[in-house]
């Protein structure tokens, strides 16, 4: 029974989770540079350990519903995506970062084709965790432009 490690976060009412291989750190407070005639899902730049990288709002880019938390103090998660020379790194807003879970692939069912209100793509599947549904992210697909 092979088993893979998500780090899991909200987006409003919506549970998600990522593979932890493809997360770099959680970060608090950024100063975030906004980017003139940038797409409206990048709200900006970010300075991580030198590197500038493309910051991503998730709630925009999975067309779930903003609830007015401009205000708010924004968490960022940083992702490695890709392999080799191929590999970049962008990060994307969370308003928590809940659990670490583990999950059998045989615990992940696929994801339905309606029900839901964001482009099920950037999915790979849905498990269930503690009585509530967590929706696997595809980074790759998720956290390009």
């Amino acid at each position: 029974m092979k088993a893979n490690t998500y780090l899991t976060f909200k987006l409003g009412q919506e549970l998600f989770a990522v593979n932890v291989d493809n997360v770099l750190e959680v970060l608090e407070r950024q100063l975030i540079t906004p980017v003139p005639d940038a797409p409206k899902n990048l709200l900006g730049i970010i300075n991580f350990r030198g590197e500038i990288l493309p910051v991503l709002n998730t709630h925009l880019k999975f067309n779930l519903t903003v609830e007015d938390n401009e205000e708010l103090e924004r968490l960022l998660i940083v992702f490695e995506i890709g392999q080799d020379e191929n590999k970049y790194s962008v990060a994307a807003t969370a308003d928590a970062v809940k659990d670490v879970i583990e999950v059998a692939n045989e615990q992940i069912k696929p994801v339905p084709e309606n029900g839901i209100s964001y482009d099920s793509k950037y999915l790979t599947g849905i498990t269930n965790y503690n009585n509530q549904f967590v929706m696997l992210l595809n980074t790759i697909k998720a956290f390009s432009f």
